[in-house]
């Protein structure tokens, strides 16, 4: 039986401008919906890995009816209310944030100037977050981190993190990325759920569009990449283990796809 769905937000379960009603093209869609009814009815529980910070995760997981979240990039899971930091030696202290931490170590103005006119922070939601650095541009986040590794930051990473909505002219293929500890990770983050609830491998499958997301792949049965993360990034194929899937559809009725399709080949 299929257990849980872990689905990301931006680019997966939700449409244009962030809505769950809106499909990628900005039409109105209730696919989306419908997948979280299907997992529902089925008595899968639905878990939200994403990028977004704790507190905003925290009202989604609200509005959406869901008890577990996953937020920042996999810094941090809150399940049924508990939290759990991922961040290895960096952890909330002395009334310092991760992100404040982060902040002094330079890492942040190494990667703004070294990436100059390809790099800016995400704003506004950059402000009030407490551990990942968010950025939007157009940089190899492989460069970045070999860049990070000799400037004595290997204790940090740079997350790929898909595509965002245009903002503004030039921003059409901008993508957000997270400046992270090393040891946070989307992926980590699903098994350290799977853990706590007692789940297997093949209880479990993942839905997302982008290379972090795909982190994920490792502990589930089946990774599934909506249609618009490969038409964004088609680099990614080149990175699908024989456990991925692409859907047909994009953002949430992908997701509705993905849902649909395992339980339909479960029975």
């Amino acid at each position: 039986m299929l257990r849980c769905l872990y689905v990301d937000l931006d680019g997966t379960l939700l449409g244009r401008d962030g809505a769950l009603l809106r499909a990628g093209d900005g039409s109105f869609s209730l696919l989306g919906a419908r997948a979280l009814e299907a997992c529902a009815r089925a008595d899968v529980e639905v878990v939200i890995y994403s990028g977004r910070r704790q507190l905003t995760c925290f009202y989604d997981a609200r509005v959406l009816g869901i008890g577990a979240y996953i937020f920042e990039a996999g810094a941090g899971v809150v399940l049924d209310g508990e939290l759990q930091w991922l961040t290895g030696d960096f952890v909330p202290r002395d009334g310092e944030t991760v992100f404040d931490q982060i902040e002094a170590t330079g890492a942040p103005k190494l990667l703004l100037e070294h990436f100059a006119g390809r790099l800016e922070y995400h704003a506004p939601w950059h402000t009030g977050r407490e551990v990942s650095h968010l950025f939007r541009g157009r940089v190899d986040a492989f460069e970045a981190d070999e860049l990070l590794e000799r400037s004595g930051h290997g204790d940090l990473r740079l997350v790929d993190n898909g595509g965002i909505h245009p903002i503004g002219p030039g921003m059409e293929d901008a993508r957000a990325y997270h400046l992270v500890p090393r040891s946070a990770s989307k992926g980590r983050a699903v098994a350290w759920h799977m853990r706590a609830r007692g789940y297997r491998r093949e209880d479990c499958i993942a839905v997302g569009d982008s290379r972090e997301d795909l982190g994920a792949a490792a502990a589930v049965s089946s990774f599934w990449l909506v249609a618009n993360g490969l038409e964004r990034d088609p680099t990614i194929r080149g990175a699908l283990t024989q456990n991925c899937r692409v859907c047909k559809e994009s953002n949430g009725a992908g997701v509705y796809e993905a849902v649909m399709t395992e339980l339909a080949e479960r029975r």
